[in-house]
């Protein structure tokens, strides 16, 4: 729900902006409100889910988001569907903060643990790709306010599964960590970033605005950084970010999800503006992505993670997202779906379903039990900025070449067709340099089956002795 809320009202926006009466410039803020709260709270969340308890952030969140979608659905005016849409955000951040922290917590064992980041890897993908379908098919057949009203039964399932099932955790205690200068900091910084980057393509990036609010969003993220430095209890360990595995993943994730929201957006409106799909179809032409993406993460991901290690299995998957794209970037203005459009969703599909759980397993390796929501936090907020920072330049770029094209005399198609083309290949190269980046993180040792007993020098099972020095998970060794 959390991520499928990020892209399902793209396809309602026109409805939406008829029946409420938007302006342009205040329909953008029904995506806005959502994308800032939830990128901007994610890893305070984070951190509070480590100090009050995972489980107890989880159904918090869960709570706040039913109810704020409920809010959204009966909204009748503008400024009430913002604001309630601001409200869902900060649920959405607050579940999703903490699910990698409680995953990793679950899961302690490689092969387990490689299938539980599958399962919810494949969860979190088949939101993101079905957003657009399930968009189209609820606007067209139900009306705008469905969009919003659907996460109501499914909302309240969670809340009373989350509840049975989920082990409570006292947390460490708001003693520990409870930072509350560097969260004002970090929180305020991360939303102006948020920000500055999804109004860019309207305001333009050399322009006054865009440059004034990225340098102050950078200056609240120094001085976040400069008080964790010396803070009693920080929010967030500066000594995490040393960690080459951690850092290198999150930069890896940033950059593969700047290249997938592209595909995700732009070939929608490709398939809309230049092959004349309307939305049911294009809702339905996306269907082939999520289904690829299931499959390979449920059916093979976990098992080639376990047999040849992370590393091995997130690189192959990002020469087929490198692949997929560049080949997008010849989709022509005269195109079909069954020759440009859709061997281009399998490679993706198959590329992403290898990628992301092996990334997300990477991303996770070695970090300790009290860092594990903050950690979890990061590597969700370095999603949520690397697709706003992705969308907003390939749209950009996409706009301009699309004027160029225009001014040059050709047709609007023809236009928009090589402007979206410049996009894609231009997500193609930032795809490329996620894998060098990926090729220069730390080899992973292959995850060890459920049973299988603790090398010499690493950190025993739960309950055991522990032993100093190193920190030891399934998949890697990492010196604490």
């Amino acid at each position: 729900m959390t991520v499928l809320d990020g892209s399902i009202v793209t396809v309602a926006m026109p409805a939406i902006q008829s029946d409420l009466g938007f302006s342009p410039a205040g329909l953008a803020w029904v995506v806005n409100a959502y994308l800032i709260a939830f990128g901007g709270l994610l890893l305070l969340a984070g951190r509070l889910g480590d100090l009050i308890g995972r489980r107890r952030m989880f159904v918090a969140g869960l709570a706040v988001f039913t109810t704020a979608s409920l809010l959204c659905g009966v909204s009748t005016g503008s400024g009430a569907l913002i604001a309630a849409r601001f409200l869902q955000g900060i649920g959405g951040a607050m579940t999703s903060a903490v699910v990698l922290g409680m995953l990793v917590a679950l899961f302690p064992e490689g092969r387990d643990r490689a299938r539980a980041i599958a399962v919810f890897s494949a969860v979190a993908a088949a939101g993101g790709a079905l957003g657009t379908f399930l968009g189209g098919a609820l606007t067209s057949t139900l009306g705008w306010h469905s969009i919003f009203l659907i996460n109501l039964p499914i909302g309240v399932a969670a809340l009373i599964a989350a509840r049975r099932v989920l082990a409570a955790d006292a947390g460490l205690g708001l003693g520990r960590g409870a930072d509350y200068v560097g969260a004002v900091l970090v929180t305020a910084a991360l939303m102006l970033g948020v920000y500055t980057i999804v109004k860019a393509a309207d305001h333009g990036w050399a322009a006054a605005h865009t440059l004034g609010f990225g340098a102050l969003s950078v200056l609240l993220l120094a001085a976040f950084a400069v008080r964790q430095s010396y803070a009693a209890d920080p929010l967030l360990r500066l000594g995490l970010l040393r960690s080459r595995t951690l850092s290198g993943a999150n930069l890896v994730q940033m950059l593969m999800v700047a290249g997938m929201f592209t595909f995700q957006y732009l070939g929608a409106l490709y398939l809309q503006r230049v092959l004349g799909l309307d939305e049911l179809l294009t809702g339905i032409a996306f269907l082939p992505a999520p289904v690829v993406i299931g499959i390979m993460m449920l059916g093979f991901s976990a098992r080639l993670s376990t047999r040849f290690g992370q590393r091995p299995v997130l690189l192959a998957g990002l020469a087929l997202i490198v692949v997929g794209l560049g080949l997008f970037g010849r989709a022509p203005a005269e195109g079909t779906y069954a020759a440009d459009v859709l061997p281009v969703m399998v490679l993706l599909g198959v590329g992403f379903g290898l990628a992301m759980p092996a990334l997300t397993g990477l991303a996770m390796a070695g970090v300790r039990q009290e860092d594990a929501g903050v950690a979890s936090g990061l590597f969700n907020t370095t999603q949520v900025v690397g697709g706003a920072l992705g969308l907003a330049v390939h749209s950009t770029l996409a706009s301009g070449r699309t004027r160029e094209v225009l001014a040059a005399g050709d047709g609007a198609v023809q236009a928009l067709s090589d402007g979206y083309r410049l996009a894609f290949r231009t997500a193609a190269v930032v795809m490329a340099v996620a894998l060098v980046v990926a090729a220069t993180l730390p080899r992973t040792k292959k995850a060890k089956e459920k049973g299988s007993p603790p090398e010499p020098g690493t950190t025993p099972a739960p309950g055991a002795p522990a032993t100093t020095g190193t920190v030891h998970t399934p998949s890697i060794t990492h010196t604490g």
